[in-house]
C-alpha cells in the first residue's frame, strides 16, 4: 500500500456544496506552467474563452474556436491535480440548439478531461443546460455581463443598473432551476449580485459583482499585472509582472548588445578540465 493517499480532486458536486461556507478561489489558467501555480491555492481553474484576448491577441472572444478551448483545455487539466478544471464553451458551440451544445460539450470533456463545462446566458439558456445536466454534463452558468454577447450590448458594461435588476434576478433563477451547479455573475451591481446569492441555493461566482458572492474569480494575467494598459475597475492587481518582465527583457538585450552575455558561466569551454583534446 503507498504511503501517501492520491489527492482527490474537486468536482462539480463538491462546489455545489460549498455553498455558503469558505468563499472559493478561482482564477483563469490557459498554460500547464500556470496551472500549477493555481492548483496548489485554488478551488477551481477556468479555461477561459477569454484565452483569445490575453494570449492570442483577438479583440473579443468571438473568434475563439473550439480547437483553441481543446489545445488550452488540456495543457491546463495536465498541470492540475486538487482544482477543478472548468472550460468554457466557445461562441457559436452551443446557442443553436441543445444537440448541438451536447454533442460540443461532450467532445470538449471528452478531449480535455475537464469534468464540467462553462456556458454564457441566463432565462433563454435554461433549456439548454437542463438538456445537458440530465445527460450527464455538469454546467457553470454565466449572467450578467456576458462577453460573447458584447455586439448587442452594445459594451463591457454593468448589467443589472436602471431597470435591468429584476432581469438578472430571473436570469439567476432559472439556470438554478435548469440544473447549473453554480453561476458566474460578471459586472453585476454589488447589491443585486449579494440579493441573488441569499436568493439562490447554488454557489454564485463574482466578478465585478462585489464581496458578498460565494467565491471570486479574475483573469490570473489581470491579477499578476502582465498588462500595462489594461486596467478594469474590479480587478486587483497583486503584482506587477509586466513591468519586471520589460525590465528584464531591456536588461537581456542591453548584455547581448555590449557583449556581456553570454559569460563563461553560461558557455561551454572546448576541453574538459583534467583532460587533454
Amino acid at each position: 500500500m503507498s504511503a501517501t493517499s492520491p489527492v482527490r480532486a474537486v468536482l462539480p458536486p463538491d462546489i455545489r456544496a460549498r455553498k455558503g461556507q469558505a468563499p472559493l478561489v478561482v482564477l483563469t489558467a490557459y498554460t500547464t506552467p500556470v496551472a500549477r501555480l493555481v492548483d496548489a491555492h485554488c478551488d477551481m481553474a477556468l479555461v477561459g474563452d477569454s484565452v483569445g484576448m490575453v494570449l492570442h491577441g483577438m479583440p473579443s472572444t468571438i473568434g475563439v474556436t473550439m480547437e483553441m478551448m481543446i489545445l488550452h483545455g488540456r495543457a491546463v487539466v495536465r498541470g492540475l491535480q486538487k482544482a477543478m478544471a472548468v472550460i468554457d464553451m466557445p461562441f457559436g458551440s452551443y446557442e443553436e440548439s441543445p444537440q448541438q451544445a451536447y454533442r460540443n460539450a461532450a467532445r470538449l470533456m471528452a478531449e480535455t478531461g475537464a469534468p464540467c463545462v462553462k456556458l454564457e446566458g441566463g432565462a433563454h439558456m435554461a433549456e439548454t443546460i437542463a438538456f445537458l445536466t440530465k445527460r450527464g454534463i455538469p454546467v457553470q452558468a454565466h449572467i450578467g455581463l456576458t462577453p460573447q454577447s458584447v455586439n448587442t450590448l452594445g459594451g463591457y458594461k454593468v448589467v443589472g443598473r436602471d431597470g435591468e435588476g429584476d432581469q438578472v434576478m430571473e436570469d439567476a433563477l432559472a439556470v438554478e432551476a435548469a440544473g447549473a451547479f453554480s453561476v458566474v455573475l460578471e459586472k453585476v451591481p454589488m447589491g443585486l449580485a449579494a440579493r441573488i446569492t441569499q436568493r439562490l441555493s447554488i454557489p454564485t461566482i463574482g466578478i465585478g459583482a462585489g464581496v458578498a458572492c460565494d467565491g471570486q474569480v479574475l483573469v490570473v494575467d489581470d491579477m499578476l499585472g502582465f498588462f500595462t494598459e489594461f486596467r478594469p475597475k474590479f480587478v486587483k492587481r497583486y503584482a506587477d509582472l509586466g513591468s519586471l518582465a520589460s525590465e528584464a527583457i531591456a536588461d537581456y538585450a542591453a548584455e547581448v548588445r555590449a557583449r556581456q552575455f553570454p559569460g563563461d558561466e553560461h558557455s561551454f569551454a572546448d576541453v574538459l578540465k583534467g583532460k587533454q583534446s
